[in-house]
């Protein structure tokens, strides 16, 4: 079965920095695959370099088995692929429907003119969201009267009306509730019943545990490695994500120095908090 987007030895750099180096990965339609890693793991690289706004310096990117460049991030929304931030990229003053369809307005023609087609906005903004569950009171509400739960619900039902093949999703549920995390959790499933392939990025485990097929983690722009549901166990996803053998290898040292020198042991933590933030 040939990915709807795949990733081969991706880098990136930024002058002597290196974001990423050699990321490989594939996507396929109907799943959801996580992206996993601590802050400054390269996860938003990553998201940028497949959005088209930043082009990798290395590597290559393909969608269904052909090599691929994107220009802009309108390119890589043209190819199928689209991006919803952690910000959302929504107007909180204005409508749902307005929101909906910003950047691709649907018209109408009057006359010599051209208008605006709100009635068609607005219907076709409500049987989208119903379609993912969400029965919203009035189309011309506000986006800031929406809870976040359901502004990230008019994200998702947007890039699936217009035709996204691959949806990015971008810590969709870092600032929102146990109940509200719940609710975009299966919004997330229903656009993989739909076909699509997923890419849900998050630090949360235990969010990507619920809904993952395929899980890949980075840690400092490396790659861990890509890993099966069945090939691995949350706890192992969480050592990966947290440096798992740097903090091990800090509790032994502590705990023989704790027993030697109690006073020295917060000398070797901060040492060693130094050496793991300390640049490849």
């Amino acid at each position: 079965m040939t990915p709807l987007i795949e990733l081969r030895k991706v880098s990136k750099y930024f002058g002597p920095v290196v974001a990423l180096k050699d990321i490989d990965m594939k996507v396929y339609a109907g799943e959801v695959h996580c992206l996993l890693g601590d802050n400054g793991a390269g996860k938003s690289t990553l998201i940028k370099a497949l959005s088209g706004v930043y082009p990798p310096s290395e590597g290559q990117i393909l969608m269904e088995g052909q090599p691929v460049v994107f220009r802009s991030p309108r390119d890589a929304l043209d190819k199928g692929i689209a991006t919803v931030y952690q910000d959302l990229a929504m107007l909180p003053l204005m409508s749902i429907s307005r929101n909906f369809f910003l950047g691709r307005e649907p018209k109408r023609r009057w006359g010599p003119f051209t208008l605006y087609d709100a009635a068609f906005a607005a219907r076709v903004a409500r049987e989208e969201l119903r379609k993912i569950g969400i029965d919203i009171r009035d189309p011309d509400q506000p986006v800031g009267t929406l809870s976040g739960g359901e502004r990230q619900s008019v994200a998702i039902a947007r890039a699936v009306y217009f035709g996204a093949k691959v949806l990015i999703l971008d810590e969709p549920t870092s600032a929102l509730g146990v109940k509200e995390a719940a609710v975009v959790l299966k919004y997330i499933v229903q656009a993989k019943a739909r076909g699509l392939g997923v890419i849900f990025i998050t630090h949360n485990v235990h969010h990507a545990w619920a809904v993952g097929d395929t899980f890949t983690v980075l840690n400092r722009g490396r790659s861990y490695g890509t890993f099966k549901k069945a090939e691995v166990t949350r706890e192992q996803l969480l050592q990966m994500m947290a440096g798992g053998e740097e903090l091990e290898a800090l509790s032994v040292e502590l705990e023989l120095i704790a027993k030697k020198d109690p006073s020295a042991a917060a000398q070797v933590e901060q040492r060693v908090a130094e050496d793991l933030h300390k640049p490849n």
